[in-house]
């Protein structure tokens, strides 16, 4: 469902958007209506994102590694042959 709303600007930047929105095919409504879908769906996308880092961090096992190898044990050439 649609609904409309109301917006004030300044002359000189509705001036601007209608000339933006002109170069796009749109009307100045398409052109917020378009930034706007945008914006929201960027922000669903973060929020997402945000809370799957979360949860993993919450419930992620410990990130050591271990022992190192030693420098020789990375570049035995002997034992790649």
């Amino acid at each position: 469902m649609s609904r409309n709303i109301t917006l004030a600007l300044d002359e000189e930047i509705l001036r601007e958007a209608r000339v933006l929105a002109a170069h796009r095919g749109l009307s100045v409504s398409g052109l917020l209506r378009r930034q706007l879908v945008q914006l929201v769906e960027n922000e669903r996308g973060f929020a997402k994102a945000r809370a799957s880092a979360l949860h993993r961090l919450a419930h992620a096992q410990s990130l050591e590694a271990g022992k190192l190898p030693r420098r020789e044990e990375l570049h035995d050439r002997a034992g790649l042959r």
